[in-house]
């Protein structure tokens, strides 16, 4: 059984797309994006009384494990995850995985 692994970033509102397309070309077969709210910035709001974005987009891919290094990579870069203040991103192995089985080329066998 191929070991699956989900990939979460949160990235700046309005970059979703262009790195689940980054994401794509390094392999990963497709990808959930949700929207969201930040809490942890509204401290520095009132403190700093300067307005920062608060909205994120959350991207969910689940990849084989054979793949997750590359399309975690190439994420990081897309996102420009390693500058401070620009996102996250972490990953972890799935258990009990339903609904994949229609997928091409996505093998839980």
């Amino acid at each position: 059984m191929t070991e699956v692994m989900a990939i979460v970033a949160i990235v700046e509102r309005g970059r979703a797309d262009y790195v689940v397309k980054r994401a794509k070309k390094a392999g990963a077969q497709g990808a959930t994006i949700l929207y969201g709210r930040g809490t942890g910035e509204s401290e520095a709001k009132k403190f700093l009384n300067v307005h920062i974005e608060s909205s994120k987009e959350i991207i969910l891919i689940l990849t084989e494990k054979e793949k997750c290094r590359q399309i975690f990579e190439e994420i990081v870069e897309a996102g420009k995850l390693k500058e401070p203040g620009t996102g996250i991103i972490f990953t972890f192995p799935i258990s009990n995985l339903v609904g994949l089985h229609h997928r091409e080329n996505f093998s839980l066998d």
